[in-house]
């Protein structure tokens, strides 16, 4: 079988491949006149979402139109696909990738993407595996933070919310080994805190982390405050919901304690968790990083197409 560039997760990735990522992203930020590169002309992409999204798959689906290449998918394959008659996802993966030059997939099960890869014909990119990672997320999370604080080395990172089920964090906790200096503040109630895996990880790598239920601790401490949603989905039960639901909240309070060279991120979607009277803030980056996440997948797509010669 051919060798793929397949992007399966975060620990994938070492600090000069990030770097050349980055620069492409760049690079396709800055191209004043979006033209058909006669590269993507005939190239198809399938986008293959198990589980709903909005920013994922368009801006997928937005980075291969751009680049010249068409889309082919579904929005909600657990349903409009022949998995409700039981077919596996190995055999759906096999079928799709006689139509496409690169698959894009979102899937309910942890380690669905590795599954995929392993019977594909073309590349695969994880959008996002139930609770376990969000790869291409945590980059965009990356290109946005280097883009807006100038650098990544040195800075404190404090992750907000659903740390058990969020996968955004456990990518971006991994992909952050890369850098030096580093210091992570996982602020969660205790019944969602960061999962002993993730933990395990960064003590290996040597990254310094610290553990709070205290929102007031991220405040004066971090550079980056990375909010996120507490998934109601994916709790066993509305009582454990209920003990983590509106706990950390981002309102113009909290704006008036916080540093005032500190930024704002979330993968979205919010569900409360950020008041819209935060949105007119110079430090609330998170529709500017949702915006970074096309050319980011623009230069993952034309590394995978690429690498495919």
């Amino acid at each position: 079988m051919t060798a793929h560039y397949h992007v399966l997760g975060a620990k994938q990735f070492n600090r000069p491949e990030l770097e050349e990522l980055f620069e492409s992203a760049i690079r396709m930020e800055n191209r004043e006149i979006w033209s058909t590169d006669p590269r993507y002309s005939g190239k198809v992409m399938t986008t293959l979402f198990f589980e709903s999204s909005t920013r994922t798959r368009l801006s997928f689906e937005s980075a291969m139109c751009r680049l010249g290449g068409k889309v082919i998918g579904t929005e909600n394959a657990a349903q409009f696909s022949s998995t409700i008659k039981g077919e596996t996802l190995e055999d759906t993966i096999r079928i799709v990738s006689g139509y496409s030059d690169v698959i894009v997939l979102r899937h309910t099960d942890i380690g669905a993407a590795e599954r995929a890869a392993k019977v594909a014909d073309v590349p695969i990119i994880n959008a996002g595996d139930g609770a376990g990672e969000h790869p291409t997320q945590a980059l965009l999370d990356l290109y946005s933070i280097r883009k807006e604080c100038g650098r990544i080395d040195g800075l404190t990172i404090a992750m907000i919310g659903d740390l058990t089920y969020g996968r955004t964090v456990h990518s971006l906790s991994y992909m952050l080994t890369n850098y030096e200096n580093i210091k992570i503040l996982f602020v969660s109630p205790e019944n969602v805190r960061i999962p002993t895996y993730v933990r395990h990880y960064l003590e290996e790598k040597g990254v310094s982390y610290a553990e709070t239920d205290r929102f007031e601790d991220a405040l004066t401490s971090a550079d980056v405050l990375y909010q996120t949603r507490i998934q109601k989905e994916r709790f066993p039960s509305i009582e454990e919901y209920r003990k983590a639901e509106g706990r950390y909240i981002i309102n113009a309070e909290i704006l008036e304690r916080m540093r005032k060279d500190a930024i704002i991120l979330h993968p979205l979607p919010r569900a409360g968790e950020i008041a819209p009277e935060v949105d007119d803030d110079p430090r609330a980056a998170y529709f500017r990083q949702a915006r970074n996440g096309l050319y980011i997948r623009m230069a993952l797509v034309e590394k995978c197409l690429q690498y495919e010669g």
